[in-house]
């Protein structure tokens, strides 16, 4: 009877915490930030629109929305992403601009806090469960979370379709899971390189169900966007190119740093950029292949996560954001292994910092280099922690372990 007491009320009191923490980030970024001026007005934008009876990919609707709602900053023609996500951000159209930033705030925060509440309790052990409250925290100085709050950008909603998608694979729900995961595909940059390395993993593993999940969920999304407009793909491509063609250069990926090497010319920094983005996709692939049986569905997703970042040819650091789910992994393992919380708060604090750095770096030269850190810290930290693991007793590894579909 005492400990369900005491379990009872050490939950009301970490939702108190948590609760508060949340309350006060969306009050600093209500006050301090001007909405008008930032990505997440782009969503409102498209899904007001849908709302109107508009057309997002109407050039002309598209910029006279922006006079109409004030929107400042206007450095698309049209909506610059795929046309069935503006369905999915019709719900922020029915809130006013301001009401809808803080509303999307709000949710973004309760998705990383329910990632790490599922996650975390993925071990038997409760010193790994403790890592609640600090990691939570400790998430509001990860330079790539502090820049997704900062601009209101969607990437807690892929950290929520890859975390589902996990949780089904280990429920061996491979034909929803594959259908959750390719909505990853509406950012496109971001969701051909997962599920690339995904697919590998899947076919590895004979999950057709999950790749068959997959084909759905991706023909689906794609008639959603037929029947609202035909050209839609086109619009986006020619979108997509005048995005990237200011990009060129400044994202922390592969492409990036050869575009420098190569000073910007032509065919070298494309033949460059393709040869590294396919060898770290060739490596991503080869290990997942190799460990086919060996990893869970969650070790495999940190792996690919940080891999099809740094290979893809389009990303800010705010989306990798999505980065939490491994972070969690080396966080819960390093206390799991060493017995101490030491090794896990270092690890976290260092990652804020160098988070931060880049994040200052990105703020004074407007180029995103320097976060190619924080992938480096990420998969090295993963991929060091799993081969450690793989030489332990397999009744000290993680307690969920799924079965291959």
């Amino acid at each position: 009877m005492k400990s369900s007491i005491r379990k009872i009320i050490e939950t009301v009191l970490t939702i108190i915490v948590i609760g508060a923490i949340i309350f006060l980030r969306v009050r600093i970024s209500a006050a301090s930030f001007d909405v008008q001026s930032s990505n997440f007005a782009f969503f409102w934008l498209a899904g007001r629109m849908m709302l109107q009876g508009e057309d997002p990919y109407n050039e002309a609707q598209y910029l006279a929305g922006h006079e109409t709602y004030g929107i400042k900053w206007r450095p698309n023609k049209i909506f610059p992403y795929p046309l069935p996500l503006a369905i999915f951000c019709i719900p922020l159209g029915f809130l006013s601009l301001s009401t809808a930033y803080i509303t999307w705030q709000a949710t973004s925060l309760i998705i990383i806090a329910a990632t790490i509440i599922v996650f975390l309790n993925h071990w038997r052990e409760a010193a790994p469960k403790r890592l609640l409250i600090p990691l939570f925290a400790s998430m509001f100085f990860f330079g790539p979370l502090y820049l997704t709050l900062h601009t209101g950008s969607i990437g807690a909603f892929t950290v929520l379709a890859i975390s589902i998608a996990i949780l089904l694979l280990e429920k061996d729900r491979s034909l929803l899971a594959g259908i959750v995961l390719s909505l990853t595909i509406l950012k496109p940059p971001q969701g051909l390189t997962v599920l690339l390395l995904a697919g590998v993993w899947f076919l590895a593993l004979r999950k057709w169900k999950a790749i068959i999940g997959v084909a759905i969920g991706g023909l689906t999304l794609f008639t959603i966007g037929m029947i609202q407009d035909p050209l839609w793909v086109i619009k986006f491509g020619t979108a997509s190119a005048a995005v990237m063609d200011r990009s060129l250069g400044i994202d922390s990926n592969v492409w990036a740093f050869a575009y420098l090497v190569c000073r910007g010319t032509a065919p070298c920094s494309t033949i460059l950029g393709a040869l590294s983005a396919l060898t770290m996709l060739g490596l991503g692939g080869f290990f997942l292949w190799k460990n086919q049986a060996k990893v869970t569905a969650w070790e495999a997703f940190n792996v690919i996560l940080p891999i099809s970042f740094v290979s893809t040819i389009y990303l800010w650091s705010y989306d990798q954001v999505s980065y939490i789910i491994p972070i969690v992994w080396i966080t819960g393992t390093l206390v799991q292994r060493t017995k101490s919380y030491i090794q896990a708060f270092i690890f976290l604090i260092l990652l804020d910092l160098f988070s931060l750095f880049a994040l200052v770096q990105l703020a004074a030269t407007e180029k995103d280099l320097w976060s190619l850190g924080t992938t480096v810290v990420v998969l090295g930290m993963t991929l060091g922690l799993y081969y450690l693991e793989q030489k332990k007793p397999s009744d000290t590894a993680i307690a969920h372990q799924e079965q291959p579909a």
